[in-house]
């Protein structure tokens, strides 16, 4: 980990890495990015997410980069009796804030948890599965076993099959980000455990069960247990409350949510339609201080805003809702959010000079702990420092 001279949450502890693509790597970062000494280690040549775009002109994964800031690198030739007794020395070298392997990569008897704990007992070993059962998966086809595509999209029915079976794959990898989140919570929960007992863990978590949970918590997988439904496709509509985005009159589109009945009379004032929501609400007999109605009527009530929308310019609507309670956003793409100086004006964000990219704005851990953010220094060349850490004697 590069020092960049500020006390760390997590300074001494030394994690070996052996992994690819998000989930692990995300892991590593963070706790790098906390102050552990993450050492990430990869077949010669690198593993299958060396070159995955996007790739900088010149050929550089701007996605390997990312997601391995801060990181030492060691290559090992894995096939080999030498590389696996190397990376075991790695794993299992004395230290009180080693003996620590987080893998997306398991399954190997050469580096089971077993294996390690034979030469380090407080080992504490954390496998990243895609499916729970050992078999592989990825966030995509994880997400697709769940139900989520089935209700995202267009509206017009419960579930894909009655939305003329079109699903609506998500392109942010959500799963793979909470489990790698997950995944770094659980190594720092091992270690405290190892602090106060000595004892060493064996942590597994595929990806399915983190997907499957986070479902579960959020209601998705209740409600067909409880009375049978199944959450309906609703298209940009908030599902349970009122919330939805409106396009504006230079072809813009704002997304609008009114989560409380203040935001929902103040989007009435602004949008100069109280009335009309007032004679709605008595001729329908619905109380629109409660979520449910608010979202029962979604569509005749979007239809009365949808005037007022229409006839202005996405710069008077931000305005206008900027002086209200209504919770709002226009809707950007990510080269706007870059070019109106974003990155710039937050302090998550500071200048990384990355070998093979250049100079660029980097984001650090999100939480500031005494009002600090805590960052990662730029990704090593691959096989780095191998030298330095296999002569060490790990």
């Amino acid at each position: 980990m590069t020092d960049l001279g500020e006390p760390r949450p997590l300074s001494g502890m030394r994690v070996i890495e052996l992994s690819s693509f998000v989930a692990s790597p995300l892991c590593g970062l963070t706790l790098s990015q906390l102050g552990a000494e993450v050492i990430r280690v990869d077949p010669v040549g690198g593993a299958a997410d060396v070159h995955r775009w996007p790739v900088a002109p010149d050929g550089t994964s701007i996605y390997w980069t990312g997601l391995n800031r801060g990181k030492s690198s060691v290559t090992l030739d894995l096939r080999s009796d030498r590389g696996r007794q190397a990376l075991r020395d790695l794993v299992t070298a004395p230290g009180e804030g080693g003996g620590i392997l987080v893998t997306n990569s398991g399954g190997r008897d050469w580096m089971s948890h077993d294996r390690l704990a034979s030469a380090r007992p407080d080992v504490i070993t954390l496998e990243l599965l895609g499916r729970r059962d050992g078999g592989p998966a990825v966030d995509y086809t994880v997400n697709a076993g769940l139900g989520f595509p089935a209700i995202t999209g267009p509206t017009g029915g419960q579930g894909g099959e009655q939305n003329g079976g079109q699903v609506v794959n998500h392109v942010l990898p959500a799963w793979d980000v909470a489990a790698g989140l997950h995944a770094a919570l659980a190594v720092v929960a091992a270690v405290r455990d190892r602090e106060r007992t000595g004892r060493g863990r064996r942590i597994v978590l595929p990806l399915d069960d983190v997907a499957l949970a986070t479902a579960g918590t959020l209601g998705y997988l209740t409600e067909p247990q409880i009375d049978g439904s199944s959450r309906p496709a609703v298209g940009n509509y908030v599902y349970g409350t009122f919330g939805r985005d409106f396009p504006t009159a230079d072809g813009g589109r704002v997304m609008v949510v009114a989560l409380t009945t203040r935001h929902f009379h103040d989007l009435a004032r602004v949008t100069g339609t109280r009335d009309a929501v007032d004679a709605l609400e008595s001729a329908t007999g619905a109380d629109f201080g409660t979520e449910a109605d608010r979202y029962s009527y979604r569509e005749v009530l979007s239809a009365l805003f949808a005037r007022w929308f229409a006839a202005h310019t996405t710069d008077e609507v931000t305005r206008a809702l900027a002086a209200s309670s209504v919770l709002h956003e226009r809707y950007r793409t990510f080269d706007q959010v870059v070019a109106e100086g974003d990155l710039e004006a937050n302090p998550l964000f500071a200048p990384l000079e990355q070998p093979g990219l250049g100079s660029y704005l980097a984001a650090a851990h999100p939480a500031t702990f005494d009002g600090r953010h805590m960052t990662a220094g730029p990704a090593p060349t691959l096989g780095a420092d191998t030298d330095r850490l296999t002569a060490e004697g790990h």
